[in-house]
């Protein structure tokens, strides 16, 4: 095998049960990711696996533009906090995103893999240190911000007996060997350490979404060449504001893997549940 067909394992890995017939002896073509049903993300929010929810957790603000007919996100006026939450999703290791997601409904396997790595017995591996470093990884330094809603530890770097580790196996219970915990300068915010954005964006700043996020500087003439494209008359649009914490931004994740209409799939359930009175 070499770098392509790696690379066309872990595509078809994405949508297909049986990625090495298709990948080694059917030869299909790199699948598109997106030819999913949207249905696959009704059943998400109750499959979620991890942690609960704070009711008083930190939130983001977000402006949605809805057809009323059709029932679907049209576009999102974001600012840069949430887009921020959409670029973290780059930044996510895998296996993070199917510890989190077990129990969803995959079209394709890596569930299976993730599930098989982590039942594989010790004796198996080198170390329970590099079990960790698959079924519950963490990020690289420096790609966590401080507005992060999706609860992901960062590495931390330990200097041990002249060596850099990240093991913290190899830390010492007495004091004959000397161990410090480093603090990795964070490149997105050296310049001023109390920027509001904390993140990936300047801000302040203001952003279109479109449901299957393709994210641009806000512009009247892209948003309405988005409604056009999806033929949604102006007198068919309403605003909603919706807040975005711990559990929508996990939906938006899972439905960003299985949907072309992650907003959609995110937050139209929600508006459409009939408020109760008070």
């Amino acid at each position: 095998m070499g770098v392509q067909e790696v690379l066309d394992l872990l595509m078809h890995s994405f949508v297909s049960k049986t990625p090495l017939t298709e990948t080694l002896l059917k030869n299909k073509p790199i699948p598109n990711l997106g030819d999913v049903h949207s249905s696959q993300g009704t059943s998400i929010d109750s499959q979620m696996h991890g942690d609960t929810i704070n009711e008083e957790e930190k939130s983001i603000s977000l402006k949605l533009v809805v057809s009323k007919s059709r029932k679907i996100v049209c576009y999102a006026e974001a600012q840069e906090d949430f887009v921020n939450l959409l670029c973290s999703f780059l930044t996510l290791p895998l296996g993070f995103i199917l510890k989190k997601m077990r129990n969803v409904s995959w079209k394709g396997c890596l569930d299976q893999l993730y599930k098989s790595v982590e039942d594989l017995d010790e004796q198996y591996l080198m170390s329970n240190y590099h079990k960790e470093l698959l079924v519950n990884p963490k990020l690289a330094p420096s790609y966590r911000y401080e507005k992060t809603l999706l609860g992901i530890e960062e590495t931390s770097f330990y200097y041990v007996d002249k060596k850099l580790t990240t093991d913290t196996s190899c830390i010492p219970d007495n004091s004959l060997v000397e161990s410090v915990k480093l603090d990795v300068v964070d490149p997105k915010s050296h310049e001023d350490k109390d920027r509001s954005a904390q993140g990936f964006l300047r801000g302040p700043a203001i952003f279109t979404v479109t449901d299957n996020l393709v994210v641009r500087p806000i512009s009247p003439i892209l948003e309405i060449s988005v409604l056009q494209e999806l033929k949604v008359p102006f007198t068919d649009i309403e605003d909603h504001t919706v807040h975005v914490g711990k559990r929508e931004a996990f939906l938006l994740l899972a439905a960003s893997f299985i949907s072309d209409s992650a907003l959609t799939n995110t937050f139209i359930s929600e508006l459409r549940e009939p408020k109760q009175e008070q």
